[in-house]
Order: C-alpha cells, then sequence, then structure tokens
C-alpha cells in the first residue's frame, strides 16, 4: 500500500543502518500531514517511533526545519521540559529525499480539535491549561547555553527582526492591498521595546503541540512541532500562545480548533498564569500582542496565496486569508492599549 511521502523499505534500512534493532515486519501509518510536517507512525513487535519529515510540496525551509526541531530536542533532554526521547536523524534526507527525524512514539492524549477537548471534563480542561503555561515558563527557563544551544538563535535583536522579517513576508504573499498592514509595521517598528530577555523559544506554542497523559491531563506528556523553535524573546511565545486564542484563527486553521474554544482559560488569564509561574514581568505587553496579531495576519494571507498557487489544498486554506484583516485590526487595537 502506497503512503504519502513514505517509503517503509527506505524508512528499515535507515533504521537499521542507524543502530536499531528491529522485532518483526515494520509497520507505518500516516498520522498528520498537510501544512505541517508529515508526521507518521511506525512500530514493530517491541517498540514504537515517531517519524517526521517536511510535506511533499509548497515547501518553506524555516518553516520545516527538521534539524532545528531534532537539536533542541536533544538539547532538552533530561531538563524540566518534556520532550520524546530522540533517536535518529537523517541530515540530508538519503532515506526519503528530504530530511527526517525519528523520536521515540509518547502515549498519550492529543486535543487538536473541540470534538477532543469535548471528552473533557471542565476541570480536566482547566488543569491542562495551567500544566501548558507551567512548562512554557519551564522552557523559558532553561539555560541553552548549559544545554549546549548557545548557537541555536540571535536573540539580541529578536524582536527587532521579527518585524521586518513578517513585514518582508507580507509583500511576498500578499493577495490585495491592505492598508492597515503597513500602518501597524510602522506602529510596531516605532514600538520595538529597547530590552528584553532571551530564552529558548517553542514557536508555535498551544494545546494541540503537546501530548497530554491520557489519565491526568494536568501532565505533558511532551512538548512536539518544534520546528519554529530558535533562541529569541519569551514573550513572543507567550502573546502568540494569547493570540491563538482568538476564534478567527479557527480561519487559518481550517477548522474547529481547540485552543480557540471558549472553555479554556481567556488569553489574559493565560498571560497572568504565566507571569507568575516564570516570574517575569510582562512589559511592553501591547507591543508583543501586537506583533503577534501581525504574525498571524500575514501567516493566513500565506496560506490563501499558496492555495492560489496550487500548492496548499489543505482544509479551507483559500479562506484562510479572512482571518488577516481581523488579526491586522487587534494588532492596532492592542498597541492602542486594548485588553484580550
Amino acid at each position: 500500500m502506497s503512503l504519502h511521502g513514505m517509503d517503509i523499505a527506505a524508512l528499515q534500512r535507515f533504521l537499521l543502518d542507524s543502530g536499531i534493532e528491529l522485532y518483526g515486519e515494520l509497520h507505518v501509518e500516516l498520522i498528520s500531514g498537510g501544512r505541517s510536517n508529515l508526521t507518521y507512525r511506525a512500530w514493530d513487535d517491541r517498540s514504537s517511533w515517531v517519524v517526521r519529515r517536511p510535506p511533499t510540496s509548497g515547501l518553506t525551509p524555516s518553516a520545516h526545519d527538521m534539524a532545528r526541531e531534532y537539536t533542541v530536542t536533544s538539547a532538552l533532554q533530561g531538563t524540566a521540559v518534556p520532550v520524546a526521547r530522540t533517536v535518529a536523524f537523517d541530515a540530508d534526507g538519503s532515506a526519503l529525499g528530504a530530511p527526517m527525524t525519528v523520536v521515540e512514539f509518547v502515549e498519550g492524549t492529543v486535543v487538536r480539535d473541540q470534538a477532543d477537548l469535548a471528552e473533557m471534563s471542565d476541570d480536566q480542561v482547566a488543569v491542562s491549561a495551567d500544566a501548558l503555561v507551567r512548562v512554557l515558563a519551564d522552557l523559558h527557563a532553561v539555560d541553552y547555553r548549559a544545554v549546549g544551544l548557545g548557537d541555536f538563535g540571535r536573540p539580541d535583536g529578536f524582536v527587532a527582526r521579527q518585524v521586518k522579517l513578517w513585514a518582508g513576508q507580507w509583500d511576498r504573499v500578499k493577495t490585495r492591498e491592505l492598508p492597515d498592514v503597513a500602518v501597524l509595521h510602522a506602529a510596531l517598528t516605532d514600538a520595538i521595546p529597547t530590552a528584553s530577555a532571551s530564552s529558548i523559544v517553542h514557536g508555535d506554542f498551544r494545546i494541540d503541540n503537546t501530548i497530554l497523559d491520557s489519565h491526568d491531563p494536568g501532565q505533558v506528556r511532551a512538548v512536539v512541532d518544534w520546528e519554529m523553535s530558535t533562541l529569541g524573546d519569551p514573550l513572543t511565545d507567550v502573546a502568540l500562545m494569547c493570540v491563538y486564542r482568538d476564534p478567527v484563527f479557527d480561519l487559518v486553521l481550517g477548522s474547529q480548533a481547540a485552543w480557540t474554544s471558549d472553555r479554556l482559560p481567556s488569553a489574559g488569564a493565560l498571560a497572568q498564569s504565566y507571569a507568575i509561574a516564570s516570574g517575569r514581568d510582562l512589559g511592553d505587553w501591547s507591543f508583543y500582542l501586537a506583533l503577534a496579531n501581525f504574525k498571524l495576519g500575514v501567516i493566513g494571507e500565506g496560506i490563501t496565496h499558496r492555495a492560489l498557487q496550487g500548492s496548499d489544498s489543505g482544509a479551507g486554506a483559500v479562506r484562510a486569508a479572512e482571518a488577516t484583516p481581523e488579526f491586522i485590526a487587534a494588532g492596532l487595537r492592542a498597541l492602542k492599549g486594548a485588553t484580550l
């Protein structure tokens, strides 16, 4: 049976060449695909692994950086941040024709959409949100130099580069003229904080990028999807987590995301919980909220741009740009002091 983006025989050879002993037949199934990296579960009679590789089309190298994902998860082994045990990495793509990571399969629950969330009680939803905030605070507390990630990114000037990067991305993917984008870009440029902290940032942190314990959702078994991680300002992570709570984000994902449900704590409550858990001051918070909205507005536009070019056929891709004016407007409101 053909499996999109996967060659089971090639994967088997790679595992054996990497010193992984196999017992019985190797089985592989696709767990998820689409705009993110393709994710598979592979297993034999004794063990189970997760294999990830970039999509087969519509590649954006910075958004599908397998080396980045493998490097950070390897470094976080043994820290307070729960991650899957790393197993092997095909950096040059010799096995599948694209870089590939293999990590240990982590048993647990992934809460992707509101149907998944409906399986949880209100108390379980509340404790899972608390656990997620604690894990994010733990990530930002990791001494990145001590775990060998001193060269993982350039934290100095990070937010200024982010403003410039997303403005440039808008110029590449815009499907129409939206004057407020330039207005928000200019306002963000003027509001860049003079100083900021530095830490490992995940870059895409929300409930569906974690694996919760199936019996105790107040325990995060693993944080996944690290391909956007780098060294930067931790408050960019926090603000993005909060802005993901906006229901308009459903248009970007093309589904009713669990993280946009009103059963979860409000964005403002999440930010305050993080401030308490981390001991960090949320200084210049309006800037960080505005930047997160700017980023998501551009991402939504980019999804539709790729769909119109024929390289993204995911659910609702053509409609994703409908979210863009909403996020840009929210960014402008945030800079005027509006709260979440």
